[in-house]
């Protein structure tokens, strides 16, 4: 990711009520009760520390979540949810790693098209999966694409 000096953080202690609109980089330590919500380029990142809280969605292009979430998720290009990562709410990612101990109570949803090959297409009966997932807490329904 490009190097950017818009670096904003919500320090551990600190609550904000209502929307974050950021550009660049979002560390949370702190609470926010709002929606978190990326303007201008595609490299903007919201980081949820451990203790970080958010009750809201967070519509970032990349999102990196250790904390907790009362509130969907949308990510236009890389979501990592880290082993202490507890969503309330739904997942929207184009790429998305789990790491064991995760949690998604909700449903993991793929929001964007791969570019298919027609080799790679696959057959009657085939299953092509868009999660790779080594982990456990994940729960909901599947989404059909």
């Amino acid at each position: 990711m490009p190097f950017s000096n818009n670096h904003t953080l919500i320090a551990k202690g600190t609550e904000v009520v209502g929307d974050v609109h950021f550009d660049g980089e979002l560390d949370l330590e702190g609470k926010v009760r709002g929606n978190i919500i990326a303007e201008g380029g595609g490299s903007a990142k919201v980081s949820v520390f451990d203790k970080g809280v958010v009750e809201g969605e967070i519509r970032a292009p990349n999102i990196v979540i250790n904390g907790s979430i009362v509130g969907d998720v949308h990510s236009a290009k890389h979501v990592e949810l880290g082993a202490t990562a507890v969503v309330n709410g739904n997942v929207h990612y184009h790429l998305i790693e789990m790491v064991k101990g995760s949690q998604v109570n909700g449903n993991l949803v793929y929001s964007g098209e791969k570019p298919r090959h027609p080799a790679s297409n696959p057959q009657v009966g085939e299953v092509e999966a868009d999660v790779s997932v080594d982990t456990v807490g994940v729960s909901g329904q599947p989404v059909n694409s």
